[in-house]
């Protein structure tokens, strides 16, 4: 009865006015009603045909328009009413424009023009509704050809890809710097305490929705982007906006495994794109991601390092200097990742030494293993100034001399030699003697290197490619040149180390005793040569350091004694320095007629030697507009074709082995917790034997449907899949 007589009240009082303007008033009250409102009314209306049908049929009659009130007027999500109203022009457009648009407002179309204008009115005017305009393009754009569409997305209409490049260049190139202008923060930098301290402040509650929109859309169509150049100009634009992230973690961790997956398959410039956004991301955001992005890029580095060439070498080594880049940002949390790793390739080497089985073995003399084991040399090679990775180099080089004396056979050298060299790289970093003279001397006593070549002359040996070679292989003659070689050449390096030590006599006394029983001994007489020249040389020396200690008169160990001959050690006038340097531009010119007379294979992942090539440098200045990258016709969802059966299962496989952030466990070199043991185990070393072994023949595609019966043979089953 309330209800009724308030409407009987409101009849009184209300004015008089035609049947249209009651209508018009009507329709736009109607219209102005927000969702929330709109349901409640409708709840309203239910509860008074409950409570008094009597006044029900009353406005049936009186006010009929009042109860028609359909499901269309309740406003479900209210992001479609938001793409609704900003997917049109500034207010400030002409009236034709608004008109054309309210005659088109069914199909939505966007053209370049519109951007056009949404960016003219955000730097004039600062409008905001230009803003989110532009952000709802970008969305649409971003989730183009999605197999699940909301309604919202229904009602746009088909794009073109002209006007999708125009979009993602727009966004890409200026909505860092809308973002900061909104929230009021600096042109570029920044650190997380400053979006931790934003995230409290009427700004970031007015406008984060934008940014997270913006990085949300984002990292979607990076995961639909096949074009490895589009990629890299996504990833280079976002990296200005990286401080942004630290207020959203899961899409941190998201963008971290992104960027580490492209980082570790990638090819071009793509690899180095992406470190540098992993750096910016440490930079900015500090502890948040250090943790993540250092495990993280450690499996990719040992996953990239499972099959391993002549050619993979190069971009196994630029990987490698990318982690050596990426841990120099904090050297302090770096340090303790590196030494958990570090004792974790110890593990694995204790468990070779006490078990002795051909399993145990194979963990140590692989790939995967040399590799990091060259990564911490590299690293400890970087930063042996500072003071906390100068600690790693004692038990670094207490597990390379494990490793080279593990198995002491002719088909290791290869091994043995690349574990000499990381040694006296670590001695000449930290100025620290280690014994490497003895490594290489038992060499030379071993009859594969003593008697002549019963197997011919042979083919070139690249002992820089490979970690074991075949028995045919032993007894040819290339074989024994390089061996001899590169014997020559690491000894020379190791003594020139010390070749201005007040105690170079001492040390040189018992290599050139051995040099002179190998000259004996051998039956080869270009190598009795080699041996000779190397004595006058260590000789030479000898004698250059005794004329200058005759005339000083401090004792051994006086700490005189560092500063003895410092400089000539300036000068590098020594007679082993002198030698050692034409043995290195011996060394180069054979590595240079190996490379040139092999067959490159994937020659484009190679690009990455030590240093980022110029070609990427200029592959980033052309991307820095993005006009080159996105240049062509590509649209999101246009690549999703089927792909033949034969070529599916191939590509499934390889992707398995690329995948550089899968979640699971990477075998043996992963981070492992403080238990003494190692917990897995890794592949098979035979298969770093020869390169040819790396092709997929018929044999190594079979065996997949054999692991599946000999799953039920627990015994073997190990064994088994090792070898596959």
């Amino acid at each position: 009865m309330q209800l009724m007589i308030q409407f009987v009240i409101f009849l009184i009082v209300m004015p008089e006015r035609n049947v249209d303007e009651d209508n018009r008033v009507r329709r736009s009250r109607k219209k102005t009603m927000t969702g929330n409102e709109a349901k409640e009314h409708k709840d309203q209306l239910e509860k008074l045909q409950q409570k008094d049908p009597e006044f029900y049929e009353f406005l049936k009659e009186h006010d009929q328009e009042l109860l028609q009130f359909s499901d269309d007027d309740v406003d479900e999500d209210v992001d479609t009413d938001m793409e609704d109203e900003d997917l049109q022009v500034d207010e400030d457009a002409p009236k034709h424009e608004v008109q054309e648009k309210e005659h088109k407002s069914s199909k939505k179309v966007i053209t370049t023009s519109m951007v056009d204008l949404w960016c003219k009115s955000i730097k004039e005017n600062g409008s905001l509704n230009a803003v989110r305009s532009l952000m709802r393009a970008f969305r649409m754009a971003c989730h183009y050809g999605d197999d699940e569409e909301n309604e919202s997305m229904a009602k746009l209409s088909v794009m073109s890809s002209t006007v999708f490049n125009k979009i993602m260049l727009t966004v890409l190139n200026e909505m860092d710097g809308i973002l900061r202008n909104l929230l009021k923060l600096p042109a570029s930098g920044g650190r997380k305490e400053i979006i931790t301290g934003l995230m409290t402040t009427k700004h970031w509650r007015s406008h984060g929705h934008i940014v997270k929109s913006y990085l949300g859309n984002a990292l979607h169509i990076l995961n639909q982007m096949t074009d490895t150049q589009m990629i890299s100009f996504t990833l280079h634009r976002l990296k200005y906006s990286s401080l942004f992230l630290a207020a959203f973690p899961s899409l941190l961790r998201k963008y971290i495994k992104v960027a580490l997956h492209f980082w570790g398959t990638g090819g071009g410039a793509l690899p180095v794109v992406s470190c540098l956004f992993m750096r910016e991301l440490c930079i900015c955001i500090g502890s948040g991601c250090l943790d993540e992005c250092f495990k993280g890029i450690y499996k990719a580095y040992v996953l990239n390092c499972h099959f391993v060439n002549a050619v993979k070498l190069k971009h196994i080594r630029f990987l490698g200097n990318c982690i050596i880049e990426l841990l120099g940002v904090d050297l302090p949390t770096a340090y303790q990742h590196a030494f958990i790793f570090i004792r974790q390739l110890a593990m694995i080497l204790r468990d070779a030494l006490n078990t002795k089985t051909k399993e145990a073995f194979r963990k140590v003399y692989e790939w995967k293993f040399m590799c990091c084991l060259e990564l911490w040399t590299d690293a400890i090679r970087a930063y042996s100034s500072q003071s906390d990775f100068k600690q790693l180099a004692y038990p670094l080089t207490q597990i390379i001399s494990g490793v080279a004396r593990l198995v002491p056979t002719a088909r290791y050298f290869p091994l043995r030699l690349r574990c000499t060299r990381m040694l006296n790289q670590i001695a000449a970093s930290t100025q620290s003697f280690v014994p490497v003279s003895m490594l290489l001397l038992d060499m030379l006593e071993m009859k594969e290197l003593n008697s002549s070549p019963t197997g011919g002359v042979g083919k070139a040996v690249d002992l820089r490619s490979v970690l074991k070679v075949s028995k045919p292989t032993l007894k040819t003659r290339a074989f024994q040149e390089a061996c001899v070689f590169s014997v020559v050449e690491e000894l020379a390096e190791h003594l020139a180390l010390w070749s201005y030590s007040v105690a170079f006599m001492e040390l040189s006394f018992i290599p050139i005793v051995r040099l002179r029983s190998f000259c004996k001994l051998t039956k080869v007489e270009r190598f009795r040569r080699e041996m000779r020249q190397l004595i006058r040389q260590i000789e030479a020396n000898v004698n250059f350091v005794n004329e200058k200690r005759t005339s000083v008169s401090f004792l051994p160990n006086d700490p005189a004694a560092s500063s003895f001959l410092e400089d000539d050690k300036k000068s590098a006038s020594s007679a082993l320095s002198k030698y050692v340097i034409t043995l290195r531009q011996r060394a180069e010119q054979k590595d240079n007629s190996l490379t040139e007379s092999s067959v490159l294979v994937g020659e484009e992942s190679s690009a990455f030697s030590d240093e980022a090539s110029a070609s990427d440098e200029e592959d980033a200045r052309k991307n820095e507009d993005g006009t080159a990258a996105f240049s062509s016709s590509w649209l999101p969802g246009n690549d999703k074709i089927k792909q033949p059966t034969e070529t599916k299962g191939k590509r499934k496989k390889q992707q398995k082995e690329r995948t550089a952030v899968d979640d699971d466990v990477v075998e043996d070199l992963v981070l492992s917790s403080d238990e003494d043991e190692p917990s897995s185990s890794g592949p098979s070393a035979g298969k770093n034997d020869n390169v040819d072994r790396h092709l997929p023949s018929k044999q190594n595609r079979k065996p997949k449907h054999k692991t599946k019966r000999l799953k039920r043979n627990k015994s073997h089953s190990e064994g088994k899949k090792l070898h596959v």
